[in-house]
């Protein structure tokens, strides 16, 4: 998000935000880890750029996973100690900044991460760009990012009855594209919606080849786990698109 807009430095928000299930646990507290996981690519030996990295934690788990060299951006500065602190590696590179930012010469990484970090941003096509330009020939972008149906009506809040009881999801003003005031964790952040056009369109007409689009539901074991979490298949919450950047060639498979 712009730097003017970072609550994540914000005493009060952070700690409500380290409290978060997916703060606590990391990867294995995170309801789309489990599809997550397995459209990612082979690490070993990769270069790897993780976008608004947040914890961390995916930046730990690419290091794990044999990564040559792994950067991780985010803005808050209190996030990035945490990450320095739980998720040190010797070939894990932390940095404070925007994505305006970033100084990397061409082809530099040959897989770009992103995890609930680009709805942040006013505009995806710059990102595209900027991913477009520091990823190899054939390389891999992954990302998660808060689905349409999820930002277009702007409160991200349920309809309720009289009796308190969920009536629907609103969706209004799609076809609205620009920023949208939400509530999350007792605060107003200002994310920017697109739609699902907006964001497949914008990676083909960026060199970007599509490999996977899902939308994950949550797994057997958290609605197990969590009766509220059945709410959750209502609609969907986020989405995960995985695109490879063919505009330059491709590498060997």
């Amino acid at each position: 998000m712009p730097k003017e807009q970072n609550l994540y430095d914000q005493e009060v928000f952070f700690e409500k935000y380290s409290g978060m299930e997916r703060s606590r646990r990391g990867l294995a507290g995170a309801g789309e880890w489990p599809v997550l996981q397995k459209l990612l690519p082979d690490f070993a030996q990769k270069e790897v750029l993780d976008l608004g990295c947040g914890f961390g934690w995916h930046c730990a788990y690419a290091a794990r996973q044999g990564a040559k060299r792994v950067v991780g951006v985010d803005l808050s500065e209190k996030m990035l100690a945490v990450a320095k602190k739980q998720n040190a590696f010797p070939n894990v590179e932390y940095r404070c900044h925007t994505l305006d930012e970033i100084e990397e010469p061409p082809d530099s990484f040959d897989i770009v991460l992103s995890s609930l970090a680009l709805h942040y941003l006013p505009s995806f096509d710059a990102v595209c760009e900027k991913v477009a330009g520091v990823l190899r020939a054939g390389g891999l972008f992954v990302f998660t990012v808060e689905h349409p149906v999820f930002t277009a009506y702007g409160t991200q809040q349920w309809l309720y009855d009289e009796n308190g009881e969920i009536v629907c999801w609103p969706v209004d003003r799609y076809f609205e594209r620009g920023p949208r005031q939400a509530e999350f964790l007792g605060e107003t952040v200002c994310k920017y919606h697109r739609t699902l056009t907006d964001y497949l369109d914008t990676l083909l007409q960026r060199g970007f080849e599509m490999q996977r689009f899902v939308e994950p539901m949550p797994t057997e074991q958290a609605l197990a786990e969590d009766s509220g979490m059945a709410d959750e298949l209502r609609r969907p919450m986020m989405m995960i698109i995985c695109a490879r950047n063919a505009k330059k060639g491709r590498q060997e498979e």
